[in-house]
């Protein structure tokens, strides 16, 4: 039976805690997921729905970026795959007579998750500079206010266009192309804030931004190292393969600072083993690593192997060292000088325990190391990731079977997204390629990524923003100087299936165009359309939406921006701007996908390739053929210095996470039963020690604090207010809690090197005593 949306916000002060979980899925999740599906779609559109997730004739999940195997289940999805669903096929609407009832400062002052609750968009919305409510508008009065802004403006590097990770290749590609048609690259997209860092170090040391191993190498791997990651709650098809590999005969190392639940065991729903017979145990060791101390435990595997090679030999591939890489010798030097002391401070391990994962490598016949945000989001995060390499060229594990890196993206299309051109730095190669396909120069120099459109904007560089999916202001750091920013912006446009809060916290206008989902059957000139996503293991396959949608009038995204190029480009010169017919491109994607499968390199007979649900893989020079397209044309070892962060005494190191009932800025519900909490989510997760130290208890409210010093060497402070103590089973000095709630401690200008990253898992804080209740914080 499908309920109504919630009449209030989160109240605080009925969170309660719970032992954590040791036991991830199981039927617990499938009696949650069922539960949150009936509430938002019924039960007759739940099953007619759920069917179709991950199958080949079906749509893509608009959740994680786990690749499926060739044969599906019936079941081809999580617990929160489901709850994604749920979410985007929900009949609760939001009409302009909601938007005629709650004035903007209403709607402001609510928490996200009472917005995102509310369903979905149906209908055109305008704000002027005075206005106090959104109104409708038509179409193609939109679209008109969108493009004359756009025609509007003196110099194009003042738009930026941001991209979440759910667009589809063909969105994607139309959006770029539109973008570098006004005449800029400022693209920043979520990548930005999440594996930039991966595709950093991947592109210099391996040629290639991209993992690479596909799904049946995880099944096939003899050691699997899975750090920084946390499978249970972000990506728990995981779960299934890493069941797979242990049953082959796998190894499994978790390196986390949590103890979390999908780490330890799997109760897969799907087996008798798993339902009646306790699971399958993951885990063979559990490092409890302190944050950012990745780059020190790699380096303590690397040095325990070239200690042993030297001793007894054998170790190192030899062979492959010498044919298809550079730079060992410097990266050997390196290592040398490293004390195991100071590795077993970075790390907070013993060096036995180092060594015992050294061995477990130095023995694997073909190892994978998977990783996630816990290795990306730290000032070091490149360097970390550069030494995860090196240990894998060690022994030869990069194109072979069952071996090589496995960067596990978050949001279903943003791997997908980056092949389509969303870069603000993008190749010559490509852009000459979009070139001759369009008849037209596409800017050259480099745009900004999303910190430096933040920047832009809070400076008033910026006098346009349109947000293809997402939410900007929820997702991005330091949030009060985000939202300073937006405001100063003439106009914000989101393109959204639901509300959130870049739909408050504005430019002096604003525009909101709801979209299609996933989900969602998408006909255009009488013709039922598909896209095509590309997963995390570089495998592209279709996907179609089937139930009727919330509106009949509401456009693709692919629509949205065809359309807007019409108007945009209408009486541009020829070769001033892109030439393409986009009436037939918005009537029939498949015309998209031709024009994509002369531009980008992998994607010839595209539209034959997808025929039918088949996946194809893109090319992967590591891979396939053991070709990498670096500086030299090796693979090539790095020597890092080495860095971890070092916290003043009386005070912590906090980590900004997802609750098990949230997937990126999107609140599903208020409880993270795996690790214990229920009914809210202003919590600070520290270890007892910590607390009784500082002088406070299991329970205590408390004001966090960030401190960072900025390069003007002031200490600058950021406060996040009201939030409980929860003693927890983390390392001493480290502490973790909810994003988007922490996102305000996280200052704008601490990035990563190299990638630009914030880093949201560096952040040093101090607790400061609150007399307060959490429930009585507003939301602003």
């Amino acid at each position: 039976m499908v309920t109504k949306p919630p009449s209030r916000d989160i109240d605080e002060t009925e969170l309660r805690t719970s032992a954590p979980k040791k036991v991830a899925v199981g039927v617990p999740a499938v009696v949650h997921a069922l539960k949150i599906a009936n509430e938002q779609m019924g039960l007759v559109r739940s099953a007619q729905t759920l069917v179709r997730v991950n199958q080949k004739n079906g749509f893509d999940c608009p959740g994680c970026a786990w690749p499926e195997e060739n044969k599906r289940h019936l079941a081809e999805f999580c617990e929160n795959g489901a709850k994604a669903v749920a979410e985007e096929a929900t009949l609760r609407k939001v009409t302009p007579d909601f938007f005629a009832e709650h004035s903007i400062d209403e709607l402001a002052a609510h928490d996200d998750w009472w917005l995102g609750q509310q369903g979905r968009l149906t209908h055109p919305m305008i704000k002027d500079a005075d206005d106090t409510h959104y109104r409708p508008i038509s179409w193609d009065d939109a679209l008109r206010e969108i493009a004359d802004a756009l025609r509007g403006l003196p110099d194009p590097d003042q738009a930026v266009f941001y991209t979440s990770g759910r667009t589809s290749n063909e969105a994607a590609f139309l959006y770029q192309l539109l973008v570098r048609g006004v005449g800029t690259n400022n693209l920043p997209d979520c990548s930005n804030m999440c594996h930039e860092s991966s595709g950093s170090a991947l592109t210099e040391t391996l040629g290639i931004g991209k993992g690479t191993v596909s799904i049946e190498d995880i099944h096939s791997a003899d050691l699997i190292i899975v750090a920084g990651q946390n499978p249970g709650t972000n990506h728990p098809r995981m779960l299934s393969a890493l069941e797979k590999a242990k049953q082959r005969g796998a190894t499994i190392v978790a390196v986390n600072p949590l103890p979390e639940a999908g780490l330890l065991r799997f109760e897969n729903p799907q087996t008798i083993r798993g339902v009646a017979f306790g699971g399958t145990a993951l885990a063979d060791e559990f490092l409890q690593i302190r944050l950012g101390g990745d780059q020190a435990l790699f380096q303590a595997v690397g040095k325990h192997l070239l200690e042993a090679e030297e001793r007894d030999g054998g170790v190192l591939d030899a062979a492959f060292i010498a044919d298809c890489t550079s730079g060992f010798d410097a990266y050997e030097r390196g290592l040398a000088g490293v004390a195991w002391e100071e590795l077993e401070r970075a790390t907070g391990l013993t060096e036995e325990s180092l060594r015992r994962v050294g061995e477990l490598v130095r023995g694997s016949s073909a190892t994978i190391v998977c990783w996630a945000m816990g290795l990306t989001q730290h000032k070091h995060s490149v360097a970390t990731l550069r030494d995860v390499v090196n240990v894998l060229l060690m022994q030869g594990n990069i194109g072979r079977p069952g071996a090589g890196v496995c960067p596990v993206r978050g949001h279903s299309n943003v791997q997908g997204d980056r092949t389509m051109g969303i870069y603000e730095k993008p190749s010559e190669a490509f852009l000459s390629a979009l070139d001759r396909e369009f008849t037209f120069t596409a800017p050259r120099r480099h745009g900004f990524d999303t910190v430096e459109a933040i920047r832009a904007m809070r400076d008033g560089r910026v006098r346009f923003f349109l947000g293809m999916g997402g939410n900007f202001v929820s997702a991005t750091p330091d949030t009060q100087v985000t939202e300073q920013a937006m405001r100063r912006v003439d106009l914000t446009v989101q393109v959204s299936t639901k509300l959130n809060r870049s739909h408050v916290v504005t430019g002096r206008r604003a525009i909101i165009l709801p979209t299609l989902g996933r989900t969602d059957r998408d006909r255009r000139d009488g013709k039922e359309q598909r896209v095509s996503v590309e997963d995390s293991m570089g495998a592209v396959h279709s996907s179609r939406g089937r139930l009727a949608p919330p509106d009949e009038a509401l456009l693709s995204e692919v629509a949205i921006v065809a359309r807007l190029c019409a108007m945009v480009f209408a009486d541009a010169a020829p070769a001033a701007a892109p030439s393409a017919d986009w009436a037939a491109l918005e009537a029939d994607y498949s015309r998209v996908r031709a024009h994509i499968a002369r531009v980008v390199p992998g994607f010839d007979d595209y539209e034959a390739r997808i025929d039918k649900g088949r996946t194809f893989f893109l090319p992967n020079g590591p891979r396939d053929e053991r070709r990498f397209a670096t500086v030299d044309g090796t693979a090539r070892f790095t020597a890092n210095a080495l860095e971890y962060p070092v916290i003043p005494a009386g005070r912590l190191l906090l980590q900004t996470l997802r609750s098990h009932d949230q997937y990126n800025t999107t609140i599903y519900g208020k409880d993270d039963r795996y690790r214990g909490i229920h009914g809210g989510r202003r919590v600070v997760l520290v270890n007892a020690q910590d607390i009784e130290e500082a002088g406070f208890a299991d329970g205590d409210i408390v004001d966090l604090v960030s401190e960072w010093t900025g390069p003007d060497g002031v200490v600058q402070e950021r406060r996040a207010e009201a939030f409980r103590i929860v003693a927890y089973a983390t390392p001493c000095g480290n502490a973790a809690a909810y994003y988007p709630e922490t996102n305000v401690l996280v200052p704008l200008d601490s990035v990563a090197d190299v990638s630009g990253t914030p880093t949201s898992k560096s952040v040093i804080i101090r607790l400061e005593r609150r007399e307060t209740s959490p429930g009585s914080v507003p939301v602003k």
